[in-house]
């Protein structure tokens, strides 16, 4: 797949989950955590046009909406396996939306257009922390 013009200028990668992303930040305070060190927070970009896949992460994060459509973040629960269920709006009335640690979830547009997002982690990514469906 080709990669779109604001991939492109912003410099990103192809995504695990679909889409494209690039890390933009990663604080210089480490922390100690069940799992090893792990830096307080992290931060990417990513861009998406289509659902993403089902993945959780040991850390909270917190969904930041730039441009593009308006978009849903899908909740599947903490269980072995997703579990559709709620679902985070990411548009005006709530630019920004927090998954909880542990929680299954996966990102989709809710309308045509790629819609731009940061991600911000905490305690920072660790692609060890990462489980993908």
């Amino acid at each position: 797949m080709a990669r779109p013009d604001l991939a492109v200028a912003l410099d990103l990668a192809p995504h695990p989950e679909g889409g494209w992303y690039r890390r933009t930040w990663t604080s210089p305070v480490v922390v100690a955590t069940p799992y090893g060190p792990r830096p307080s927070a992290t931060a990417i970009l990513y861009l998406f046009d289509a659902p993403g896949r089902w993945h959780r992460v040991r850390s909270t994060e917190l969904w930041c909406r730039h441009s593009g459509p308006e978009a849903d973040l899908v909740l599947g629960g903490d269980g072995p396996d997703p579990v559709p269920g709620a679902r985070l709006r990411l548009g005006p009335a709530g630019p920004q939306q927090e998954v909880p640690a542990g929680v299954w979830q996966r990102a989709e547009p809710a309308g045509p257009g790629a819609v731009l997002v940061s991600c911000v982690v905490s305690p920072g990514f660790d692609v060890a922390d990462f489980e993908l469906r």
